[in-house]
């Protein structure tokens, strides 16, 4: 099965693609706006893109542009569609990197014939091994070129996502975060030693400074796990998600950089866990509404494991196993946690 997004502002284009790939075991997500579609593939890696040509405010061919600008997308399979077909068009489409040119009408042979032939061809690349994978839920670890990088100090560990959250930094505000307990003097050295073992672990280049402002280095642009999470968080939050998807990121969530006691961490992991619980109870409501309402008990339970006072997730708990003649819908009632037993 394969991931394959598709852009089209024509509403009724995008659902018969999208039965017609469904029915062919592929994974799709569609979009009937390239802005919209740019920011999917923040949080989507597709094998595929098939995109219009003609649509407002942006053409299939900016954002094809755009797409191709990005490095890990450079060589992302790309199909063109259109009614349109202007040689000019088609051969501007070829010269920005598009992988093959379809005319509509078509029939949905000729798209999926389109489609295998693209992805046999991509079958055997992949990535680049210079790109940068953060991890930070549930875990701390950073991927650097291929490998997992060997802190030469768990600070430096700290101090790296403590840029990347911040993206850029005084010597002094990073020294306060990380340091909060020392006086200015010392925790200033602490800082820049911990900054030259931030450096030892990846690069004399990793980090830059100008005006004693201090930043991750341009090329350093991961995958991180807590922007993913944030940003589909936010679709979630607009009700751009289904049921499954809300079960799959809720799943993503974890403790932020276990083990790393500091002020500033504790307050990612407060804002992490708010958009959790949003999560949670946006999963919660999907699953009610789909009569899932053993999903939906569950979901709540997860949330009382976050936020034990929520009068809503207690309510909505009892609720659901009072309707699935659950026993424990008593206990739920009576704000009795028993949360060594998993639902079955």
């Amino acid at each position: 099965m394969s991931r394959i997004l598709v852009v089209d502002d024509d509403a009724a284009i995008l659902k018969l693609i999208s039965v017609i790939l469904s029915r062919a075991s592929h994974e799709v997500r569609t979009s009937s706006h390239p802005v919209e579609a740019l920011e999917m593939l923040k949080v989507f890696t597709p094998d595929l893109v098939i995109s219009d040509v003609v649509m407002p405010y942006m053409t299939g061919l900016e954002f094809l542009e755009q797409v191709r600008s990005h490095e890990k997308r450079a060589s992302l399979p790309f199909i063109l569609l259109s009614s349109h077909a202007e040689r000019s068009d088609v051969r501007r489409g070829m010269n920005l990197g598009a992988d093959d040119y379809l005319p509509k009408p078509f029939t949905p042979q000729d798209l999926l014939t389109a489609i295998d032939a693209r992805l046999r061809r991509a079958g055997l690349a992949v990535q680049g091994a210079s790109g940068t994978e953060a991890k930070a839920m549930g875990t701390a670890q950073v991927i650097w070129k291929g490998e997992s990088v060997s802190w030469v100090s768990r600070k430096a560990l700290e101090l790296f996502f403590y840029l990347l959250e911040h993206k850029e930094v005084t010597s002094w505000q990073a020294a306060e975060a990380l340091w909060p307990e020392k006086d200015e003097a010392r925790a200033s050295s602490l800082f820049h030693t911990t900054l030259h073992r931030l450096r030892r672990s990846l690069s004399n280049e990793a980090v830059m400074s100008t005006n004693r402002r201090y930043t991750l280095a341009a090329d350093i642009n991961p995958e991180y796990d807590v922007q993913r999470f944030e940003l589909l968080a936010k679709q979630a939050e607009a009700g751009s998600l289904g049921l499954e998807e809300l079960r799959e990121l809720s799943s993503m969530y974890g403790e932020f950089l276990p083990g790393v006691d500091s002020p500033w961490s504790d307050d990612v992991r407060s804002r992490l866990e708010q958009r959790q619980l949003s999560v949670l109870s946006l999963a919660a409501r999907a699953a009610s509404d789909a009569g899932r309402t053993k999903d939906a008990a569950q979901f709540h339970q997860r949330a009382l494991t976050l936020d034990p006072l929520s009068e809503q997730d207690w309510n909505g708990l009892a609720q659901a196993l009072g309707a699935l003649g659950d026993p424990r819908a008593r206990l739920a009632a009576q704000r009795e946690a028993w949360w060594a037993v998993d639902f079955e």
